[in-house]
């Protein structure tokens, strides 16, 4: 079972690698660059490469770089569309450089141009983005659909897919809270969800899930993050999604609100929850 948490690369990759291993973990998903901001420091590749002898000397499953919250590929403005798409680019090239297998990001937002105008926005951004010859696959992250986001139905991701020349660079990590909070009932229709998936856009685009417990109710459309157990999702419906034939070989990324020791506790009791 590959199962981590979120960690941050302020101190390092290879810190980073160490900090996973004193959770438990044997994967983890990190921030390309500052999650609120555009900055984003030198790459060391002698760390990146003291990071990869942890990886390997301890049969970690694959990474998970996550794009940062600020960018907005659907955006209608030239100037949030030029920079999300300069963002993108910048460390996507950097994860290929270092061989990251997954580099997840949030869709975007029309802001009320309509979501037919923000797919192809994000469709066009990723088409410049992606040349063919990566090694990195691009992650559409399923969404609460709060507001004017992309990505609050398999529909839509499956237009964006459609679009992109590349298309074999392109995956989906599934939000647990966010397909909750968007109207998939993955509490008391688990294999139904992943059947409409699967018809819809297809399991093997499926490439990770990030494993949280939800705040608020079915449905609510709010992106709301909880503890495993904590929240309206509960832990039934987290060990029947973790030992899921179609979903327990997948890499899960933890994302609750906690520190490390709180990770540490959720990792060990999913080890405790798995068949």
């Amino acid at each position: 079972m590959y199962i981590g948490c979120h960690l941050t690369i302020a101190k390092g990759y290879k810190r980073a690698a160490e900090l996973a291993l004193e959770v438990g973990a044997n994967v983890f998903q990190f921030f390309s660059r500052n999650p609120r901001g555009s900055s984003n420091k030198e790459l060391d590749l002698e760390d990146v490469e003291g990071m990869k002898e942890i990886l390997k000397e301890n049969n970690f499953g694959p990474l998970l770089a996550h794009a940062p919250y600020i960018i907005n590929l659907a955006s209608h403005k030239d100037r949030i569309y030029g920079m999300a798409k300069g963002i993108l680019k910048e460390d996507y090239e950097r994860l290929n450089q270092i061989s990251i297998p997954y580099f997840n990001f949030h869709p975007g937002n029309h802001v009320g141009k309509g979501s037919e105008y923000g797919i192809q926005r994000i469709i066009d951004g990723l088409n410049e983005i992606i040349t063919g010859n990566e090694t990195t696959m691009i992650l559409l992250e399923t969404m609460a659909g709060k507001g004017t986001e992309i990505g609050r139905n398999f529909k839509e991701l499956k237009a964006i897919i459609d679009g992109v020349k590349y298309d074999d660079l392109i995956g989906v990590c599934l939000d647990t809270c966010h397909i909750y909070s968007a109207g998939y009932d993955i509490v008391e229709n688990l294999d139904g969800v992943l059947e409409e998936f699967d018809d819809i856009i297809g399991l093997e685009r499926l490439k990770a899930i990030h494993l949280n417990d939800s705040m608020v109710e079915f449905n609510s459309r709010k992106d709301r993050h909880a503890k495993l157990g904590e929240g309206t999702i509960g832990l039934n419906a987290i060990k029947a999604i973790i030992n899921h034939p179609a979903l327990r070989d997948l890499p899960f990324y933890l994302e609750t609100p906690n520190q490390l020791d709180g990770y540490k506790k959720e990792i060990e009791l999913l080890k405790e929850l798995r068949d």
